[in-house]
C-alpha cells in the first residue's frame, strides 16, 4: 500500500514496523553519547552533594516544563520542594504540598528512580492517576487510570475555534487499544536491538502515537521517552531535562510530531530531530553544572562568614538567578521582614563584600553579588 492510501502512520498495513536509516543517524547518535559521557565525567568528579544538586535542579526543570508544554504552570518552589523531599535532600524551607504537583513528581521519579523496573499497564495507570488526583481534567471529569473509550468521538488533536478546527491527529480507535498497548509494552520490555538512545526515542513517538488516555498522553509519552534516558544513562539520576529542551522548542516539536504521524514508518527524521534536542538539552545541563559548580565556590569562600537565614536565603535566590533587580523592598518580601531590617542585612553585606551596588540609575538602589 502507498502511503497516499492512509492518512495517519499507525493505518499503515505494516504497522508498528518502524524503519530508519541508520547511517544517517551514526554521527548525531556519537556526538549525543560522546556529551552524555563528558556531563557524566563531570559529575563523577563532583561529588555527592553537587551530584544531588545538580540532580535536583534538572528534575524540577523536567517537571515544570514537561507541565508548561501543556499549558500548566507549576510553583518552581513546590516542585523543588516535592522532589528534594522525596530524595530525601535537605534544602532548607519546604513549601506547602500541593497534590497537584506531587501527582506529577511520583510520575517523573518513577520513571527515571526506578527505569529498570519492568513498564507495565498497571504503572502506565498509576502515572495518569498521579496526574489527575481529582478525577478532573480542568472542569471535565476523565476515566483516571484507564484507557480511553471514545464515547465522544475519536481521540483526535486538533486546533482552532470550532468552525474553522484543524485535525493535526486522529490516534488509534479505543476498541484496538488494549492489543495495540500490549504489543507496544512488549517491545518496550523486551531487548529489540535498538541503540539505546533510539529506543528512547521510539518510545516516546510510540506512546504519543497511541494516547490511550482521555488526557495526559504528552506527559506520560514523556515520562517515557526519560525513562528509557535513564536507561541509556545506566543512571537513576537525572542530570538533564529533554522536557525542558522540548519547551523551548515547542513549535519544532509539534511540526516534527504531526509531519511523522502523517508520514510513512520510515522516522530518520523524528529520530534526529529527537537526537539533536537531547544534544542541546545536554548542553544546557552543562550550563547548568556551571552554576551549581559556582555556587558551590561560592559558599566555599563564605563559609566562615556568619550569616542569618534570611541572607543566606536571599543569597541563595541571587545564586539560583534572582527575576529581575533585587531591591530593598523585595529583600523585605521575599525574606518576610521589614525594609529596615532588610537594609541592616543589605549592609552587612555590602560591608563584608558579599554584595554590591548595581551600576545604572533608577528609581531604587538594587544590588547583586559581588562574587561573580
Amino acid at each position: 500500500m502507498e502511503r497516499g492510501e492512509y492518512l495517519y502512520l499507525w493505518q499503515a498495513p505494516d504497522w508498528p514496523h518502524w524503519r530508519y536509516r541508520l547511517s544517517e543517524l551514526a554521527q548525531p547518535l556519537a556526538e549525543v553519547s560522546r556529551a552524555q559521557g563528558v556531563l557524566l565525567g563531570r559529575l563523577a568528579d563532583a561529588g555527592i552533594a553537587l551530584r544531588d544538586e545538580a540532580s535536583l535542579a534538572a528534575l524540577t526543570d523536567d517537571v515544570v516544563k514537561t507541565s508548561e508544554i501543556e499549558g500548566e504552570v507549576l510553583s518552581v518552589a513546590s516542585v523543588r520542594s516535592s522532589i528534594a523531599r522525596r530524595l530525601g535532600l535537605d534544602i532548607g524551607a519546604v513549601a506547602p504540598v500541593d497534590r497537584h504537583v506531587e501527582g506529577i513528581v511520583e510520575m517523573v521519579l518513577d520513571a527515571t528512580s526506578s527505569n529498570a523496573a519492568t513498564l507495565t499497564a498497571d504503572r502506565l495507570s498509576g502515572w495518569h492517576a498521579a496526574l489527575f488526583p481529582t478525577g478532573y481534567s480542568g472542569m471535565s471529569p476523565i476515566a483516571v487510570g484507564r484507557w480511553r473509550d471514545d464515547a465522544t468521538g475519536p481521540m483526535q488533536v486538533v486546533s482552532g475555534p470550532v468552525t474553522r478546527s484543524v485535525v493535526h491527529f486522529q490516534a488509534p480507535p479505543a476498541d484496538a487499544l488494549p492489543a495495540e498497548v500490549s504489543r507496544f509494552l512488549a517491545w518496550a520490555n523486551d531487548t529489540t536491538g535498538e541503540p539505546a538512545l533510539l529506543k528512547a526515542g521510539l518510545a516516546h513517538l510510540w506512546f504519543v502515537t497511541l494516547h490511550p488516555f482521555d488526557d495526559g498522553n504528552g506527559r506520560i509519552a514523556r515520562a517515557v521517552g526519560d525513562l528509557f534516558l535513564a536507561r541509556a544513562d545506566g543512571s537513576d539520576q537525572r542530570f538533564y531535562s529533554l522536557s525542558a529542551q522540548i519547551q523551548r522548542e515547542r513549535k519544532a516539536y509539534y511540526d516534527i510530531l504531526e509531519r511523522t504521524q502523517k508520514g510513512t514508518l520510515d522516522v530518520t527524521e523524528w529520530l534526529a530531530w529527537f537526537l539533536g534536542a537531547l544534544g542541546r538539552a545536554i548542553d544546557s545541563a552543562q550550563a547548568t553544572l556551571d552554576s551549581v559548580l559556582a555556587k558551590s565556590r561560592f559558599w566555599q569562600r563564605w563559609a566562615g562568614t556568619p550569616l542569618n537565614a534570611r541572607q543566606v536565603k536571599l543569597v541563595n535566590r541571587l545564586l539560583d538567578g534572582f527575576d529581575g533587580k533585587l531591591t530593598s523592598s523585595k529583600w523585605a518580601a521575599v525574606g518576610k521582614t521589614s525594609t529596615d531590617t532588610a537594609l541592616r542585612d543589605i549592609s552587612q553585606l555590602l560591608a563584608l563584600g558579599v554584595l554590591k551596588k548595581s551600576e545604572g540609575g533608577g528609581r531604587s538602589t538594587a544590588y547583586e553579588l559581588a562574587d561573580e
